[in-house]
């Protein structure tokens, strides 16, 4: 079945001592899942993937997908700026049953040209097909900005390359993209304050950060612009959009794992060179999250938490 509507680009929870905390993401699963999100996104930048082991990235790949049961798709974040790097870190997700996509940023740091890319995802697309391959367009953190005119030629290069994550913040870049594509190939807004801009001129969907702290109400705000009800829509971005903002007040995704620590989900641990929101910062979450209503079933606090 076709992917819409939103997915959550799901944390990845911590210890205190740093490691993995297996049981803690098997309930953010279960809840998001319960909470009715379209489709989780294991391993991203709010993942933190760029601070995992190969061998516990592939093992959240693998809890992410046990965990869902197939009850909703999930997508593999799998990017690197290597592309040899790339291909046998793909490899590696070819082997995982129950993977429905993969999510891949533009390589970074070296800042490669327009062909540079086109090679670098056309690669990984012959290397993984059939399985289908989500582009992801992110140049803030990455260094390089992935043309409309070069997705349309690995559109049609790559029958596998089937939607693309677009998180450049440029609204009529999106729109050149949906007046450019096939029709059919899907387009997500990367970012939840451009969601509803986007779905407007013809994305389908959001890949969203807020809904894993919210996933109930923005999976809602999403449907309800991908099925034409802007009147419920624009009424969740009136209450959330101060989230949407809250959780780039620092670096992604300090924010988010304090607020879901405050809601004692997870831990708020996250990994050098990341570090915690300030003290300040985090009294500002708290009173927002409180406002918002998100600390409603939160269990009394167990204190903050290290970095590693």
């Amino acid at each position: 079945m076709e992917t819409t509507g939103c997915g959550t680009a799901i944390v990845t929870p911590f210890k205190a001592d740093g490691s993995l905390d297996e049981a803690a993401l098997r309930a953010l699963v279960n809840w998001q899942i319960d909470s009715g999100i379209d489709f989780l996104v294991a391993c991203g930048s709010t993942g933190e993937a760029a601070t995992l082991d190969e061998d516990e990235w592939l093992h959240t790949i693998h809890l992410v997908v046990d965990a869902a049961g197939g009850r909703v798709p999930v997508w593999a974040g799998c990017t690197h700026n290597s592309t040899r790097t790339l291909l046998r870190q793909a490899a590696l997700l070819r082997q995982v049953r129950g993977v429905d996509a993969i999510l891949s940023a533009n390589p970074y740091y070296n800042k490669p040209t327009q062909e540079g890319q086109f090679q670098h995802f056309l690669a990984l697309a012959k290397a993984v097909a059939p399985i289908p391959v989500t582009l992801y367009n992110v140049p803030g953190r990455t260094a390089a900005n992935l043309e409309p005119a070069t997705v349309v030629r690995l559109a049609e290069a790559a029958p596998n390359i089937e939607a693309i994550k677009e998180a450049s913040g440029k609204l009529p870049q999106i729109a050149e993209l949906v007046h450019s594509l096939p029709k059919g190939f899907r387009i997500f807004s990367g970012d939840d304050n451009l969601a509803l801009a986007a779905i407007g001129v013809g994305a389908c969907g959001l890949i969203s950060v807020a809904s894993n702290e919210a996933p109930a109400e923005v999976g809602r705000m999403i449907r309800a612009a991908v099925h034409n009800d802007w009147a419920t829509a624009r009424d969740l971005e009136r209450r959330f959009g101060r989230l949407f903002e809250a959780n780039f007040w620092e670096s992604n995704p300090g924010p988010v794992k304090t607020v879901l620590n405050l809601m004692g989900r997870t831990t708020d641990v996250v990994r050098l060179p990341l570090v915690p929101p300030t003290a300040a910062t985090r009294a500002r979450l708290e009173r927002l999250a409180g406002e918002l209503g998100l600390l409603k079933f939160a269990p009394p606090p167990e204190g903050n938490m290290r970095m590693f």
